[in-house]
Formats: structure tokens, C-alpha cells, sequence
């Protein structure tokens, strides 16, 4: 059961169905392929509808999502199905197989690749470069088998026209070591003959589409198919099959694969030959027949490696032994026609079968001792032909649908047999179910001496002319009483005969069906072909060895060598535990939107897919493990949330469902608990989803409370590690302020050279106070040694800085004399005034700048100018800055006695008197001896003071 679906997607499992009718299950059907849920469930069967559209559903996400996982774990999908298969066949070592069965254009070919593609994924553990050339091998394969097996019918563009069984082999350790290929009744017809709308064998377009010039040339054909008359009816579709990629990418596989370059110039000459040979026309002159266009006898010499006379002779003439005579009889026009159609079905069929041998050859297990390296067990996958009716069935087409019913009678027999083998091995009891057995259908195809095919047989050896109607007489002798078999009922008289299958009612037209299975072709074709000097070619025609008269024995006719293959073909899956793909065809326009009901019922009925629904109904809808259903429900009761103490799992569930009060509708087998309706499984389903809402809101709380725990335990591992370095921070900054400071009263500056070291962030204010410390330290270290008239000068050194602070920013104790203040502290007319300064040096001759500022002019109407000061050891000039300092007036500096006037000192606008100031800094001047200390601008004017 899929039970990771929304009920809006419908059931995903059929064996859940409230009620099992066709009605439902078709709504069932319709509603998941409108929601776009392509793949169902009938217990342990794929129900799969084509969606004709590109889905993402098949990359390495979903190939992860399904990976190890039980069928019932995730939703319905191939990869469920093929991980089964893969699980069941490494865990237990048992040979597995997937029988992918439906009519054509259901998708059974793109069901095979994604199982492969699956298969591929999940099997490559170290990346070892045998198990990647053995999948790429396997991978590869498909595409050219599909090349030269499959062509574009009416209803499918991509119509496998053989049947396909895949042995995947796998060493101990589930890795693939091989494989091998069987392939059943190519319609090889389909070279000479398509219906209308219809195409030959992808390979003769891809390569008159894809191939290069030069190739073409060697072949002697041209790219258009509607110039040969075997496809010229495929050549003037119009269809969306890429052929020209398509040969490129069959080219590159079959070197991947191991084809050589001579056995693939090989296929392409055979291929080309095929198209030669149907252009071939015969005529007759008189009693003779002759070739009208022998120019082609020439062209086929030279592509078969053969001589040109035996290439005509073989076509004109048969060689036939009457005892120990051997004569020629000459062909008629039709005979010749005969052969020349025999020849190229027969080519193309030995071509096929050569591709398949190959392939088989290089993928298959190679030196493989079951002693040194274990068990080799086996993944089977089947793609064969779906049943079909089209409008005028031949003999092709009644072996495909014999195949189908032979398939479909080993599926209702498996499943019926696995269904009881299960409830006996549980011990519980089974209930009978009717069902169709079409093996009567079967017995009228296959039964010995009562058979159709034995009655074909029959006829083929039959002495003189037999004709088709001599085999549907026969037919009519034999089977008329048959409840499955009519011919004379409104059927066409000596032609027809219709058979009542399990899926339908078919008629099949007689035409053809003795040449067919006589399948016959003249020894001479083979000995032709024997006798090339191409080794490939020769190497197809072993029998073309045998002289004449040395063929004695009868073949095979087509009829028996297929059934024989089908029965081996069932004895081969019913050896092994059988896994079901059942793949249905929405709609006739290949439209992603289109259900129609009654077709899609009918494949319903032919798959038996209803049927089968019904046998897993028959008991208990639903079946599952112990601890997988515990797994599952047990949050329901409070005796085995979250474990229980019973004795087993066996009697937990019986607790659980007890308290639930679904005892009645339950039974309890050894390994697993089984339940009848579907109802009781949905209401332990809502009960769940109840639950789950309450445990979820609960891991959510249990949650969240975690998160706030990790986040309280983080915040206070970083405070303590916060506080420790801090502590870390301080201690390291005040041992290092030790260490730098501890010998200072030794120093001769006391430590004013000692380098304060960076303090951290929080100790910055106690910094400033240690600095303060030190600082009244170092005041008082010096001043306690002064005398008592030293100190008196320190004394009036204070007082002085006290008396002028406040007065202005800068009182130039930590400046040095500069003198020519105009070119350091104006750097935006600093140019200027140099070049007026450098005009006045060379004008007056003077040696040097003395001093130079920027002063406030005030006159004495107290009106206020901005000039500047310029003196040199000559000359006293008065600039006006505003216009570039240009010079407004020159005093020589001998005829200036003494200046005066008032500087504005500070933004508050207060003059001090220039008198005080004089007789202060004189004081001190005389006193300090700080003469480098003091403002430029009283400094010059203490200098003409003094």
C-alpha cells in the first residue's frame, strides 16, 4: 500500500477500493491520471498509464527517495517495483523477474529503460570500472536493439516488433557482472511490407537520414527513402523521429558495446543490400526470366563480397537434388519475386539475431566460478508485444497474442499461488475465488495433434500445392466444435477464423499464414551468402556450408520454433518470483489529457487487472509485518506509545487494535497481521493523522525547549569566556604597566620617555587615572628637590599660565619658532605667497624672512581689516591677502622703531592690553629663559620691546 498519497489523488493502492466494480475502479483510474499520478498499486502489481509527456519524476532525487525503501513506503512507482525486485534478489539470493506486459504504445519499452536506468543507480558502490563497463554495456544495448527491433506503427512511434527478455546477472554482492538477451519472433514481414501510416525498422531511415555522404556513396544509396521500394510507404510520413541523431547515437553505442569497424560497415552493407534487393524487378522473355535492372545484381556483388553470377543465379534459379541427381530449375517471375522477398526478411532476420548474439557475447558472465566468487543469481526484465486486433490479423500478429495469453496464464496462476503460498505459510484460511482460466485459449494454440499450430504444421507438410484455404479446412475439421474457435459465422467464406481470447474477440485472416511459417528459403540463398569472402557475413550462414545433397531434414517451422521459445520462456519465469508491470494506453492521439473510458476499460479486462484486485480481496485487503505495523501505528494506543512491554510484537498489535475495536475485522498470522476492509485500514489511518498532529505540536515544544536550552548554554559560555578574557585583559595591562614603570624613580626622566601601553576598552578611564597619578608623581619627585628660589620661579610659572588660560587655544608652549607663519599654516595660499615673497627677495635684495603672519587692522574708526605682516632683514611690508598678497605698502625695516597695536585673540571678542602681556611674558622670559616656547606674535613683539 502507498501511503504517502492524499486521498485527492484517489487510492493509489485498487485493493482498497470501497467497493470492487469496474465502475470504480475506472473513476479510480481517470482521477489519478488527471492528477497526474501515472503509476497505481494492486498489492505488489504496477499499474502504469501512459502520460505521453515528459515527467520529472524519474531523476537521482527520486531515485534516492525510493532507494532501500519498502513498496509500501513511498508512492506508487517503477523504481518501487524494481528496488523489490533488486532487494528481493540480493537479501535472499533468489533469481527475480519483471514482466512488463501491455498492447503496443502503452509504454512498455520506456518501462524497461527505467527500471534499467534504476537497476543501473543503485548498483555502484565503489565506482569499480568493471560493474560501470558492464551497465554501459546493458544501457547501450537497448538503444541499438531498438535501432533494428522497433518501428513507428498507427498506434505507437517507438512499436517493439520482437519480443525482449533481459537476464541482468549480479555477484554475491549485488553488483552486475553481465547479462544475456533472448529475443522471440521478430515480424520480420515488416521489411518487405508496412501498412498504410506504418514504417519499416528505424534502421533503414536513420540510415539514409543520418549517414554521411561518403557512406552513402560507398553503399550506393541516396538519402531519400521514397526511392526504394521496400519503406518508400514509412518514407513519406512525416514524423517527429529524429533518424539523423538517432544513427549517430546508434553508432556510438554499438562502439561502446564492442563492435569492431569491419562488423559495423558490415550492418550498414547488409542494411543497403536489403534496400537494393527490393528494387530488383524480373521480367520474362518467353520461357525466361531475367533481371530488367541487372545493374543492381552488380551493386549487391559488391556489398555482399560475392560474384556476380552467383548473386543472378541464386535469384533466377533454385538448385534441387532428386536422389543422387542434382538439376537447376529455372524461377517464374512470381518465384523469383518469392525469393528475392525471402532473401531480404531472411537477411534481416540473421542480422537481428547477429546483434543480439554479439551483444550477448561481450556483456555476458565470463569465467565465473560460483565457488571462488559466490552465488550469481539473476534480475530478469520482460518487454514483450502487447496484445493486439487490428483490422486484417496475420500470422504475426496470432503468435503475439498466443504469446500474451501464455503470459497472462502464467500471471493469474502466480498470483493466485503466491496469494494462498502466503496465507498457508501464515496459516490462515484461504477462501476460493473464480477466475478465468484462459488456459483452454492456450490448449486451442498449443495442445499436440488438436492444436492450431499443430494443424498449421500439418498442412506445411502436406505433399503437392497447400494452400491457405486447405489450412483453414483443417482448422474447421478439427476445432469446430471448440467454444473459442468460429470460422463460418458471419465471417469472410475460406479465409477468416476468429478465436474468443481472454481480452477479445480477434479474426484472423488466413493469407499467408503457410508461407510464413514454412518460412521458406532456397538453399542457394544460403550457400551464396556462406561463400562471401566478408568473414562477418559468412559467420551469419552457418548451414550454407551443407551441400545440396547433404540437407536432409526438415526445419522447424516458424509456429513451433516460437512456441517452443514461449514455453521456455514461461518455465523460465516460473522459476523465479515474478514481478508485474501492467501498462495501459490512455487514448488512440497520444494526448496527455485525454482518458478514454472505453478503451482504457477494455485494456482493464484484457490485463485482468480487476480480476486480480478481486484475488487480493478475496482475503484481506491489507497485510503487513508486526513491527512494520507497529512502526506505523502504535502512537494510537497508550500500551505501545512509545514502546511497549508486552511479550511481542504479535501482541502488541493485538492490544492495539483491541483498544481501537478492530478485532473483528482483523487476523493474525505468524510473521504478519492481516486486514480484511479497507474502511477498518483508513480509520487506523485518520487515527494516525490525529495523532501525528498532537505528537508533532509535542517534538515541537520538547523542540523549541532544546533550542532555548543550547541557545541559554551558548549565551553563558560566551559571558564566562567574555569575563575571562576580560580578566585576561586587565591583569595582562596591568602587568605590563608594571613591568614598564617598575624602575622609573631610577631613570633620570623618571619614565617620560616610557611608553604607555594600549589600554583594553574598559580600562580606559583608569588610565586617564594612573596617567594622573603619575603625572603628580613625577610634579612632585621634581619639585621636592628645588630650592626654595626655584620654587618661587615655578610658582610664577604657574601663576602665569593661570592668568592666561582661557585666553586662547594655543598658548605656543608646545610649538616651536617657525618665524614665516604664512607658508606653514595657509596651505591653500601658501603658492601664492611664496611667489610674491620670491618677486620681493629678488626686487629688494633681502637675505631672509624673519616673520610673517595674518593680523586684524583697526583703525580709528574701529573699523576692522584683514591684513598681512611680512619682515625681512630689510624691508616691513603690508599685504592684502584677499588679492594674493599683493604688497601694499614697504617700510624699511631701519626706519621702524617700535610697533604696536591690538590682536583679537579669542572668539569671545576681548582685547587684551598689549602693555600687561609685555611686562608677563618679560617676567618670564627673564625667568625661564622660554623663549622657543612663546606665540610668534609676542614673541615679536617682546623683541622690539626690549
Amino acid at each position: 500500500m502507498a501511503e504517502h498519497e492524499s486521498l485527492e489523488y484517489g487510492k493509489a493502492d485498487f485493493v482498497l477500493l470501497d467497493n470492487v466494480s469496474m465502475e470504480e475502479f475506472m473513476a479510480n483510474l481517470k482521477l489519478r491520471f488527471e492528477k497526474g499520478r501515472i503509476y497505481s498499486y494492486i498489492g505488489e502489481v504496477v499499474v502504469s498509464v501512459n502520460p505521453y509527456r515528459a515527467m520529472n519524476i524519474y531523476g537521482r532525487d527520486t531515485i534516492e527517495q525510493y532507494k532501500g525503501r519498502e513498496l509500501y513506503e513511498r508512492p506508487p512507482h517503477l523504481f518501487a517495483i524494481a528496488d523489490a525486485a533488486y532487494k528481493a534478489m540480493k537479501r535472499r539470493s533468489k533469481d527475480t523477474c519483471i514482466v512488463i506486459s501491455g498492447e503496443s504504445g502503452a509504454g512498455k519499452t520506456e518501462a524497461s529503460k527505467y527500471i534499467m536506468q534504476y537497476i543501473a543507480a543503485i548498483t555502484n558502490p565503489n565506482q569499480r570500472a568493471e560493474v560501470e563497463r558492464v551497465k554501459n554495456m546493458l544501457l547501450k544495448s537497448n538503444c541499438v536493439l531498438e535501432a533494428f527491433g522497433n518501428a513507428k506503427t498507427n498506434r505507437n512511434d517507438n512499436s517493439s516488433r520482437f519480443g525482449k527478455y533481459m537476464d541482468i546477472n549480479f555477484d554475491f554482492k549485488g553488483d552486475p557482472i553481465g547479462g544475456h538477451i533472448n529475443n522471440y519472433l521478430l515480424e520480420k514481414s515488416r521489411v518487405i511490407f508496412q501498412q498504410e501510416g506504418e514504417r519499416s525498422f528505424h534502421s533503414f531511415y536513420q540510415l539514409l537520414r543520418g549517414a554521411p555522404d561518403s557512406l552513402l556513396r560507398s553503399l550506393h544509396i541516396q538519402k531519400d527513402p521514397k526511392g526504394y521500394n521496400y519503406i518508400k510507404v514509412g518514407g513519406q510520413i512525416k514524423s517527429c523521429i529524429n533518424d539523423s541523431a538517432d544513427f549517430k547515437a546508434v553508432a556510438d553505442a554499438m562502439k561502446v558495446i564492442g563492435f569492431t569497424g569491419d562488423e559495423i560497415q558490415t550492418v550498414y552493407k547488409i542494411v543497403a543490400t536489403i534496400l537494393h534487393l527490393g528494387n530488383l524487378t524480373f521480367g520474362v522473355d518467353g520461357d525466361v526470366t531475367l533481371i530488367e535492372n541487372s545493374k543492381l545484381v552488380s551493386v549487391i556483388k559488391d556489398l555482399l563480397s560475392t560474384k556476380e553470377e552467383n548473386v543472378q543465379k541464386a535469384l533466377l534459379y533454385r538448385t534441387v537434388a532428386t536422389g543422387r541427381d542434382i538439376i537447376e530449375k529455372q524461377h517464374t517471375e512470381q518465384e523469383a519475386s518469392y525469393g528475392r522477398d525471402a532473401l531480404a526478411k531472411a537477411m534481416y532476420e540473421r542480422l537481428f539475431c547477429w546483434i543480439v548474439g554479439r551483444i550477448n557475447d561481450i556483456i555476458e558472465v565470463k569465467n565465473y566460478n560460483a565457488n571462488v566468487h559466490g552465488k550469481n543469481t539473476v534480475i530478469g526484465v520482460l518487454d514483450i508485444y502487447g496484445f493486439e486486433i487490428f483490422q486484417n490479423n496475420s500470422f504475426e500478429q496470432f503468435c503475439i497474442n498466443y504469446c500474451n495469453e501464455k503470459l497472462q496464464q502464467l500471471f493469474i496462476q502466480l498470483v493466485l499461488k503466491q496469494e494462498q503460498e502466503e496465507y498457508q505459510r501464515e496459516g490462515i484460511p484461504w477462501k476460493h475465488i473464480d477466475y478465468f482460466n484462459n488456459q483452454i485459449i492456450v490448449d486451442l494454440v498449443e495442445q499436440q495433434h488438436k492444436g492450431i499450430f499443430s494443424v498449421l504444421d500439418e498442412a506445411c507438410m502436406n505433399v503437392g500445392k497447400v494452400t491457405d484455404e486447405v489450412f483453414l479446412q483443417g482448422l474447421n475439421g478439427k476445432l469446430a466444435k471448440h467454444a473459442h474457435y468460429t470460422s463460418r459465422k458471419s465471417l469472410e467464406f475460406d479465409r477468416d477464423f476468429r478465436i474468443k481470447h481472454y481480452a477479445g474477440d480477434v479474426v484472423y485472416s488466413v493469407v499467408g499464414f503457410i508461407d510464413k511459417n514454412k518460412d521458406t528459403l532456397f538453399q542457394d540463398f544460403k550457400r551464396l551468402l556462406y561463400n562471401s569472402s566478408n568473414p562477418v557475413l559468412k559467420g551469419m550462414w552457418p548451414e550454407g556450408k551443407l551441400s545440396i545433397t547433404e540437407v536432409t531434414k526438415r526445419p522447424l517451422t516458424a509456429a513451433t520454433l516460437f512456441k517452443n521459445s514461449m514455453i521456455s520462456l514461461v518455465e523460465n519465469l516460473a522459476c523465479k518470483e515474478p514481478y508485474y508491470v501492467r501498462c495501459i494506453k490512455p487514448n488512440d492521439v497520444k494526448s496527455p489529457l485525454l482518458f478514454e473510458q472505453e478503451r482504457c476499460r477494455h485494456q482493464v479486462e484484457y490485463l485482468g487487472l480487476l480480476e486480480n484486485v478481486r484475488v487480493r480481496r478475496a482475503g484481506f485487503a491489507y497485510r503487513q509485518t508486526y513491527p512494520r505495523f507497529l512502526q506505523r501505528y502504535k502512537m494510537i494506543s497508550e500500551f505501545t506509545w512509545p514502546n511497549h512491554d508486552l511479550a511481542s510484537d504479535k501482541a502488541a498489535v493485538k492490544s492495539l487494535l483491541q483498544v481501537c475495536g478492530f478485532d473483528h475485522d482483523v487476523a493474525y498470522g505468524k510473521t504478519k497481521v492481516f486486514i480484511r476492509t479497507p474502511r477498518t485500514l483508513f480509520c487506523l489511518e485518520e487515527q494516525r493523522a490525529e495523532m501525528v498532529q498532537r505528537i508533532v505540536l509535542f517534538l515541537q515544544k520538547v523542540w523549541r525547549g532544546t533550542i532555548a536550552r543550547m541557545r541559554y548554554r551558548r549565551m553563558r559560555a560566551a559571558l564566562i569566556i567574555l569575563r575571562a578574557y576580560r580578566r585576561y585583559k586587565v591583569k595582562s595591562y596591568i602587568r605590563e604597566v608594571n613591568r614598564r614603570f617598575k624602575n622609573v624613580k631610577s631613570m633620570k626622566d623618571y619614565g617620560r620617555h616610557v611608553k604607555w601601553p594600549t589600554p583594553p576598552k574598559v580600562l580606559r578611564k583608569f588610565e586617564d587615572a594612573l596617567r594622573s597619578i603619575y603625572n603628580r608623581w613625577w610634579a612632585w619627585t621634581l619639585i621636592k628637590s628645588l630650592s626654595p628660589e626655584e620654587a618661587l620661579q615655578v610658582r610664577a610659572k604657574v601663576a602665569s599660565l593661570e592668568a592666561l588660560k582661557g585666553q586662547r587655544a594655543d598658548l605656543g608652549l608646545q610649538r616651536a619658532w617657525e618665524g614665516n607663519y604664512l607658508k606653514r599654516d595657509r596651505p591653500d595660499t601658501a603658492a601664492s605667497f611664496t611667489l610674491v615673497s620670491s618677486e620681493l627677495q629678488r626686487k629688494d635684495k633681502f637675505m631672509r624672512v624673519l616673520f610673517s603672519c595674518n593680523v586684524r587692522k583697526i583703525n580709528r574708526f574701529h573699523k576692522a581689516e584683514d591684513r598681512a605682516v611680512l619682515i625681512t632683514d630689510r624691508h616691513l611690508y603690508k599685504m592684502d591677502p584677499l588679492k594674493q598678497y599683493k604688497p601694499m605698502k614697504s617700510i624699511p625695516l631701519y626706519n621702524v622703531s617700535s610697533i604696536s597695536g591690538r590682536v583679537f585673540l579669542h572668539r569671545l571678542s576681548f582685547y587684551i592690553h598689549f602693555i600687561l602681556l609685555c611686562f608677563v611674558f618679560f617676567t618670564l622670559l627673564h625667568i625661564l629663559h622660554l623663549v622657543s616656547y612663546v606665540t610668534p606674535y609676542v614673541t615679536f613683539f617682546l623683541f622690539h620691546l626690549l
